[in-house]
């Protein structure tokens, strides 16, 4: 199993300090969360059904009629290696590890490629995987640019696959609308954007004869019933969806100026992150985690990204430890 953020308790026993007075920071999962909806007694006594108004949900909010719920986006990444015969895909690296790993696991040949080399050398692969905006750098490639690059795939019967997983604040940047077209295959989380990651739903876009493949694939009852009465009433929440967005960009936009004020300037980000990549990335996580402030580091690139606080207090513990740790270090 790879490594993600999120892993409290593993935290908590190497340094020594209780799970509950951590700020944890490793996710890029919105901080605040959602004033949940009730859920009926029918969605606990008995097995989920298709027609409860979840998938009419979706359709409006991301704006085309060909999706597939799935338990989590992850559900997906693991699944869809498996329904191409062996071939060559083309990464843009760095990006979320599961994507590679689950191709691999499946036997495809995976290239890492950067957005300049798939541009020149797209026609070497069968299969272009992005994660748009990337993680952990917040690298963003225009519809435009994408949809291009997606015509001259489908010409040969290629994919291309786009994880749009923080993209929920920028939706003018999707490619959901363009959906369906052969070939072109969009991932959505529901749990970032939303704060509720543990519900475990995602959704994929593409064309209908795929997500019939993909649906059988992975069986009846993927999303238990009151995870589907949940979404379904969030995601006709247009009130609170704009309140949301304009918060996390607000936010997004405070966190890259106050690593900026501490004289850390971030290399990229999102919404919902920050990513340095520094040298001393592991010495900044380990001074951060001694004060109970969790990051996530990753190792090529040496790096640390930093999801946004919570709340007033939690901005004025993060804003000491950041400064305490430039005034220490030359």
């Amino acid at each position: 199993m790879l490594e993600h953020g999120g892993r409290l308790r593993v935290a908590a026993q190497r340094y020594g300090i209780a799970e509950g007075d951590w700020l944890d920071l490793s996710t890029g999962i919105a901080p605040y969360g959602w004033p949940l909806p009730s859920v009926p007694t029918s969605a606990w006594a008995r097995l989920p059904e298709w027609d409860d108004g979840l998938e009419e949900a979706a359709r409006q909010y991301y704006g085309t009629d060909q999706l597939l719920p799935v338990a989590g986006s992850q559900a997906a990444i693991q699944a869809l290696p498996r329904m191409r015969e062996r071939c060559r895909v083309g990464v843009l690296s760095p990006c979320y590890a599961e994507h590679s790993a689950a191709w691999r696991r499946e036997g495809h040949e995976l290239v890492e490629i950067d957005a300049d080399t798939a541009e020149r050398e797209l026609e070497r692969f069968d299969v272009v995987l992005v994660v748009n905006p990337t993680n952990p750098t917040g690298l963003r490639l225009s519809p435009e640019r994408l949809l291009a690059w997606h015509a001259r795939l489908a010409q040969r019967g290629g994919w291309l696959l786009v994880d749009e997983a923080f993209i929920d604040c920028t939706p003018e940047q999707s490619l959901a609308g363009h959906c369906p077209r052969s070939g072109l295959l969009v991932l959505r989380s529901f749990g970032k954007f939303f704060g509720m990651a543990g519900i475990r739903l995602g959704f994929v876009l593409a064309e209908p004869r795929l997500l019939d493949t993909l649906n059988e694939w992975l069986g009846p009852w993927t999303i238990s019933g009151p995870a589907r009465a949940v979404a379904r009433a969030i995601l006709l929440d247009q009130p609170g969806q704009a309140l949301q967005r304009q918060r996390l960009l607000q936010d997004g936009q405070r966190l890259e100026g106050l690593l900026r004020d501490c004289g850390l300037p971030p290399t990229g980000g999102s919404a919902l992150f920050q990513w340095l990549a520094r040298d001393d990335a592991p010495i900044l996580h380990d001074f951060l985690a001694r004060r109970g402030i969790l990051t996530r580091l990753f190792e090529h690139p040496a790096s640390l990204r930093l999801g946004l606080p919570p709340d007033a207090a939690s901005w004025a513990r993060l804003q000491r430890a950041l400064t305490e740790y430039t005034r220490e270090r030359p």
